[in-house]
C-alpha cells in the first residue's frame, strides 16, 4: 500500500518576505437552480502581523464570503472555489485536507461573527461556551478551562466576570455579548482575527468601545486584523489600509489616509460622500444612485458602470483591471485620474 506523506501545516516564527495572510485571485461561486452566483471574482489582498485591513462595501459585495472562504466554513456545495489561493504563512490553505484546515481554523485564524446573539448557544452558559475552546483544543479539564474563561472575560472587560461566568447569553447586553464572542475568538491566541461587522446594531458609544478593545488586543499580541464593514466612519481611526469591494471584486486598495483624502474610484468617492457630516447640517445627504449588481447576471464591462457618474463607452464593454497608481495604491477604474483630480463630473 502506497504511503502518503504527512501534510505540512503553516510554519510558525519568521515570515521572511511572505505576508502573514495573502488572498490571491480568489473566485467563489454558488451553483444554484437559478444559475451561478458569482459572489467573489478575483479578490486579491494581503495582511501582515500587527496590521489592520478594513474591507468595505455594500451588502452583497463579497466581503463576508471571502472571509468564510479564508476560514474554510463555506457550504460546499453549493459553494465552489474554481480558482485562487489563500496562503497563510506561505501555505495554500485550499490545498490542505479538512483535518489540517481544522488545526488552523479557530486556533491560528479566528473569526468574530456579526450577530452575537444567534452565534452563541442559548442553552449553555457563556463560561461553558468559552471554556469549550480549551477543553477541545488544549485538553484541559472543566475546572481549569472555566478558570481560563473567567480570565478571558476579564481580558475583554466584562464586569464581575467571576460572578457572571455562569450566566446565559440572553442575560447580557448586545455589547457584552459581542465581547463574549471576541473572548471566544482570541481564546487560543490566533495570529489572524477576522471581525465581520463587529459593531452592527450597537449604539455609537458601544461601537467605539468594541473597536478600542479590538485595537488593544491586537497591540498585545501583534495579530493581523481583518475588519469587515460597510461603515467608513468605523474604520477611520483603526485601519492601516482599506480594500473596497464591489460586485465581488476589489475596486480600490490604498492606505487609509489616502482613501479618505483622495479616493481613486467613483464607488469609494460615493461612499465617502454619503457619510453624514457636521459641517453639512441641513443639507441633503448624498446617496449612490441605483442598486448593487445582480450577482446572477453581472453587467458587462465594469460592474459599477450603471451607477457611475464617470461612465463612458469603454466602461460598458471593458472591465478595468486593478492597476497600480502609486506606491501601495491601486484602482479598478478607467478614469481613476479624473476621480483623483475631481474632474470629469
Amino acid at each position: 500500500m502506497k504511503k502518503t506523506s504527512p501534510e505540512v501545516l503553516p510554519a510558525e516564527g519568521g515570515l521572511g518576505n511572505e505576508p502573514l495572510l495573502a488572498v490571491d485571485n480568489l473566485h467563489v461561486e454558488f451553483r444554484t437552480r437559478a444559475g451561478v452566483v458569482h459572489a467573489v471574482n478575483g479578490v486579491t489582498y494581503s495582511l501582515n502581523p500587527g496590521e489592520t485591513l478594513a474591507v468595505l462595501g455594500e451588502s452583497g459585495s463579497g466581503k463576508s464570503v471571502t472571509a468564510q472562504a479564508i476560514m474554510g466554513i463555506l457550504d460546499m456545495p453549493p459553494a465552489v472555489i474554481p480558482k485562487g489561493e489563500i496562503r497563510f504563512r506561505g501555505t495554500d490553505l485550499l490545498k490542505l485536507s479538512e483535518d489540517a484546515r481544522s488545526q488552523v481554523r479557530g486556533q491560528r485564524i479566528a473569526m468574530v461573527f456579526q450577530d452575537a446573539l444567534s452565534s452563541l448557544n442559548p442553552v449553555f452558559t457563556v463560561g461553558w461556551q468559552i471554556s469549550e475552546m480549551f477543553r477541545v483544543h488544549r485538553g484541559m479539564g472543566k475546572k481549569e478551562a472555566l478558570t481560563k474563561a473567567v480570565e478571558l472575560m476579564d481580558r475583554v472587560r466584562i464586569p464581575a466576570a467571576r460572578q457572571r461566568v455562569n450566566d446565559y447569553p440572553h442575560q447580557f447586553s448586545g455589547g457584552m455579548r459581542q465581547r463574549i464572542m471576541i473572548a471566544m475568538s482570541i481564546a487560543l491566541d490566533p495570529e489572524v482575527l477576522i471581525a465581520d461587522e463587529p459593531t452592527t446594531a450597537l449604539d455609537v458609544t458601544v461601537q467605539a468601545q468594541i473597536m478600542e478593545l479590538l485595537a488593544e488586543l491586537q497591540r498585545e499580541s501583534n495579530m493581523g486584523l481583518i475588519l469587515i464593514t460597510h461603515d467608513l466612519g468605523v474604520v477611520a481611526d483603526v485601519a492601516d489600509k482599506i480594500a473596497v469591494m464591489y460586485g465581488g471584486r476589489i475596486v480600490e486598495n490604498a492606505p487609509v489616509h489616502d482613501i479618505y483624502k483622495t479616493p481613486a474610484h467613483p464607488y469609494t468617492k460615493g461612499l465617502l460622500e454619503s457619510i453624514p457630516r457636521v459641517d453639512q447640517k441641513g443639507q441633503d445627504l448624498y446617496a449612490i444612485k441605483g442598486m448593487p449588481p445582480n450577482l446572477l447576471d453581472m453587467p458587462t464591462g465594469c460592474a459599477f458602470h450603471p451607477r457611475c457618474p464617470y461612465r463612458q463607452d469603454i466602461c460598458v464593454t471593458e472591465a478595468p483591471a486593478l492597476s497600480g497608481i502609486s506606491g501601495t495604491r491601486s484602482s479598478a477604474c478607467h478614469y481613476w485620474r479624473e476621480v483623483l483630480d475631481g474632474t470629469h463630473e
